[in-house]
């Protein structure tokens, strides 16, 4: 590349001696290079838009997607733009001199193609693919052909054993030189279901050791990480988390920084806009993650209702058949538990509200929510049933025990202080200063609520990237309601959230009202 001769018109730069840009634009997780169609790099080596391109600089070395730019604006002649994520990866300043190669094609495109086929692949197909995918050798385009290939052809469950086992062979794996070292996950859909917030503090002050590392919210209205940053910083060096663990037996934090299954969080990246979460890869993501963070025991959390992500209780079984399975091969003990999944869990949705309800019920405050503390107890309570000093059904009274008496509160209240405080006061909660009312247009009983109509009307309203934005509903299933009574009362920071939400809410207001003999039938195993 040093000899390729200048461009004869247009700009000329020298291959081996482009500046390094920073441009400001957040590619989720992807690593994106850009270069001006000008530039005689560009046309010397034939590259294409989209295409893959290997970026040289500091002796590190990254994989990005190309993007061809016309505006000198961003990107001039003589520079190589880089997104936010790539350009931290190489670790310089801007104007650093950096090169750019084509990028050498996956080797396991192969097997990719098989599986758009429809074959059955094999464990070292499956490692081939992964680790392609975990140095962002795939494209977009081949990303996507992936997860659509094994959610339609859907993986046969030793394929989805071989998946995790692939997705925990990349990245970093941790020992924590203890047994048992437990976990709680719930598979999602839920609004406001904030019990890993209340279970992390009650099995840590039990003794047992609980790395809690959690995602942030990318389609719901708040995740556990996007509540605990109201109350602490989450994003924190790993060093650092490790050394909270240690010494308070657990942390609440976000996993970014952890580097667990970096495959997954590419993945996730191409799911979630496609709203694709089929069973296989569902139980690969969470279980890679569990296990490369060095969980042995899991209590994993499947809600079931007419608006959560499983509608029947056949399918949650299946669901748990398959979970078992994978996670025996794995070497993880793990327990399965159904739970109601009719409506929200809680009164908040969005991050200020969640954290109210979890104060609140970590404090006892009469005000705190009966169904968020009852749900948090009895998943601790199987939680704290893996300590083999515990016999099998004392861990409810047990965890209740933890929490009546302060001891939990203590443990959140070290924890928060080690990871960094933030002032919160769940009695006057910072919400977002515009508001309205959803008011019920009948006399009647609250016979169904729906999630992910009120999980939307919520993020229109500015949840989670605003904290303060959300729903706070004031009612739940089974209670009456006079008409004209409010249901709920939406937050909004900007007069254009709160717009947006308002016209979602008046379209369809997330609530049914009728007779008590409708309430739809209860799924639960506790």
């Amino acid at each position: 590349m040093e000899n390729t001769p200048p461009a004869a018109d247009g700009c000329a730069c020298e291959a081996a001696t482009l500046q390094l840009r920073r441009v400001a634009i957040d590619t989720y997780r992807e690593n994106v290079a850009y270069l001006n169609r000008d530039c005689g790099v560009y046309r010397a080596e034939g590259f294409q838009a989209l295409s893959k391109v290997e970026v040289r600089a500091n002796g590190r070395r990254i994989l990005a997607s190309l993007n061809v730019v016309d505006d000198p604006a961003i990107v001039d002649c003589g520079e190589l733009g880089l997104s936010e994520d790539a350009f931290a990866q190489l670790g310089v300043e801007n104007g650093h001199p950096a090169s750019v190669s084509q990028a050498e094609p996956p080797s396991s495109i192969p097997a990719l193609h098989r599986k758009i086929a429809g074959e059955r692949l094999d464990r070292e197909d499956f490692r081939a693919i992964v680790r392609d995918i975990a140095e962002h050798r795939y494209s977009k385009i081949e990303l996507t052909a992936f997860v659509v290939a094994t959610n339609q052809g859907e993986l046969d469950r030793e394929e989805v054993y071989f998946l995790t086992d692939a997705m925990t062979g990349v990245g970093r794996r941790l020992d924590w030189h203890e047994h048992p070292v437990v976990d709680k996950h719930c598979i999602g859909g839920i609004p406001g279901n904030r019990t890993s917030m209340l279970v992390v503090p009650i099995v840590a002050a039990h003794g047992m050791l609980c790395p809690k590392t959690s995602s942030r919210a990318i389609t719901s209205p708040a995740g556990t990480a996007d509540t605990m940053e109201v109350l602490a910083n989450v994003e924190l060096p790993f060093v650092r988390l490790e050394e909270i663990v240690r010494e308070h037996r657990a942390c609440l934090a976000w996993g970014g920084t952890s580097e667990l299954s970096p495959a997954d969080d590419v993945l996730i990246a191409v799911e979630r806009p496609l709203s694709i979460d089929s069973p296989g890869q569902m139980v690969a993501s969470i279980l890679s993650k569990k296990v490369a963070a060095g969980s042995t025991h899991l209590v994993l959390d499947i809600p079931v209702g007419p608006t959560a992500k499983v509608r029947s209780m056949p399918e949650a079984q299946r669901l748990r058949k398959l979970f078992e399975f994978v996670s025996g091969r794995m070497g993880l003990t793990i327990d399965v538990v159904i739970t109601d999944g009719r409506q929200p869990v809680g009164s908040g949705i969005g991050p200020v509200l969640e954290a109210r309800d979890v104060m609140r019920v970590l404090e006892n405050d009469p005000r705190a929510p009966n169904d968020l503390r009852q749900k948090a107890l009895r998943l601790a309570g199987r939680m704290l049933e893996f300590d083999p000093d515990v016999r099998g059904g004392d861990g409810y009274a047990i965890a209740r025990d933890i929490l009546d008496s302060g001891r939990a509160l203590a443990k959140m209240q070290a924890i928060i202080a080690a990871q960094g405080h933030k002032a919160f006061d769940h009695n006057a909660p910072a919400l977002a200063p515009l508001s309205f009312e959803v008011n019920a247009g009948q006399d009647g009983v609250v016979v169904a609520i729906d999630n992910l109509l009120l999980a939307r009307i919520a993020r229109l309203a500015g949840a989670p990237k605003v904290q303060g934005a959300g729903v706070d509903l004031l009612y739940k299933l089974g209670e009456r309601v006079a008409a004209g009574a409010p249901l709920y009362r939406v937050y909004a920071a900007y007069p254009a959230d709160l717009e947006f939400a308002r016209q979602a809410s008046q379209r369809s207001c997330g609530f049914t009202l009728g007779s008590a003999d409708e309430l739809p039938h209860l799924y639960v195993e506790f």
